[in-house]
């Protein structure tokens, strides 16, 4: 519908237009992904995971338009590769673009109590939040120094009990990219 109405050549060569396209449905992602919570992103149901499923197949369309080759599909995904990468760099370089765009973090436990503003703010349940309590190691809320709904979705929860339990090692490993050294 915008490609059609546009009338400049460069936007008549097939490539461009799957570029162009595919764009749009990423930037609409973000943004309604924002829109409706970042909490899914890290705590994903089988709800959840159909609905990405069906969304992915919803929007393939709309970024190759009647173009259904292997080219028109293989420009598509390198065109979110891109933008994505893209995307992660000004993240990176800008803490005003990525608060906008990813949000922020929410305090979601202090002292062993829970902050019941922020947890409706974030739709997050009172089960919900003793259940991430439990899975970091502590028994319940009130054993919780700190928890912290992360950008990603993830929740970080620092208690004594996850101190002690935390001396024992972690399969898995964070990858930092070399990042933190560099100034």
């Amino acid at each position: 519908m915008i490609f059609d109405k546009l009338n400049i050549s460069l936007l008549h060569d097939p490539v461009i237009e799957i570029i162009l396209r595919t764009i749009c449905v990423y930037v609409f992602m973000i943004i309604a992904i924002r829109v409706f919570g970042k909490k899914e992103l890290a705590q994903l149901s089988v709800i959840d995971l159909v609905f990405i499923l069906l969304i992915s197949n919803s929007v393939q369309n709309a970024m190759v338009g009647p173009n259904t080759s292997l080219n028109g599909g293989l420009v598509a995904a390198g065109s979110l590769f891109l933008v994505n990468f893209t995307l992660k760099k000004i993240f990176y370089r800008s803490k005003k673009i990525s608060s906008f765009i990813q949000g922020e973090t929410i305090l979601l436990i202090y002292n062993g109590k829970a902050n019941m503003d922020n947890c409706k703010k974030a739709e997050i349940t009172i089960e919900e939040l003793e259940a991430a309590v439990r899975e970091h190691g502590a028994k319940d809320i009130q054993k919780v120094e700190l928890a912290i709904l992360e950008v990603d979705g993830n929740i970080s929860v620092i208690s004594n009990e996850y101190q002690n339990r935390s001396m024992v090692s972690h399969p898995r490993k964070h990858k930092f990219k070399g990042r933190l050294n560099q100034n």
